[in-house]
């Protein structure tokens, strides 16, 4: 058990979420919008991947990996599971980016232009907005990644878990753990720590988008994803 990640209290013990971005895709690069679609890291996501494994496995060693199923997520989990002498990681489709409907696979210049229905709901400030071709609500995005941390906190009740995710479900879990506004995009392959009381569900965020593991390697500013418009 990580010692940082017991706090005694009326929570009762803490887990510790260490929740981490996919590395970088050509998608990423090319600003398209992926959502459900399976791009792959590029040279630079894996280099990514490596370096944000090497980080954790100077840290206390977690209890369990968690990943989305889609390749970007898979390939960054199975990186850091490898560098930090984790056994094997399980993949649940409930840590899934939001499927973003008629716009995946578009970059948002295209999508305006070709599937504008599509693009304004997409837009759309609106929580119950869902997206014309199967999109999802941005509500039913954090019921589903919300309770999938539940479960997986129920699971480690006081341990140290790693979760590899994608930026727009990352922000929603922020949402969920913070009553402060999220500022700034959450890079490929930032880490995110947040507490989480398997007593009460009551959650402290620790830290969030953290990249100093990628001076090396670098941040691709312009690219698109972990903003809110992320995909």
């Amino acid at each position: 058990m990580s010692s940082s990640s017991t706090i005694e209290g009326k929570d009762g013990e803490f887990t510790e979420v260490v929740v981490v971005r996919h590395g970088e895709t050509s998608w990423n690069a090319s600003r398209i919008i992926q959502g459900h679609l399976d791009a792959e890291l590029n040279e630079i996501g894996r280099q990514q991947a490596v370096a944000v494994a090497h980080r954790l496995s100077k840290e206390a060693k977690p209890a369990a990996i968690y990943s989305s199923d889609l390749k970007r997520a898979a390939e960054t989990a199975r990186t850091i599971a490898k560098i930090c002498n984790l056994p094997n990681v399980v993949f649940d489709p409930a840590l899934r980016e939001r499927h973003i409907g008629d716009v995946q696979g578009l970059t948002l210049q295209d999508a305006v232009k070709e599937k504008p229905e599509a693009y304004k709901a997409f837009m759309s400030h609106k929580r119950n907005q869902q997206i014309p071709g199967g999109g999802e609500s941005l509500d039913q995005l954090s019921e589903r990644c919300v309770s999938c941390l539940y479960k997986i906190v129920e699971k480690h009740r006081g341990e140290r878990v790693i979760l590899v995710s994608h930026g727009g479900t990352i922000r929603e879990l922020y949402r969920h753990a913070s009553p402060m506004p999220l500022r700034g995009k959450i890079h490929n392959t930032s880490v995110t720590v947040v507490l989480v009381s398997g007593e009460t569900g009551r959650c402290i965020v620790k830290m969030c988008g953290d990249v100093s593991h990628l001076e090396a390697t670098g941040v691709l500013e312009n690219a698109f994803g972990g903003d809110k418009s992320s995909a």
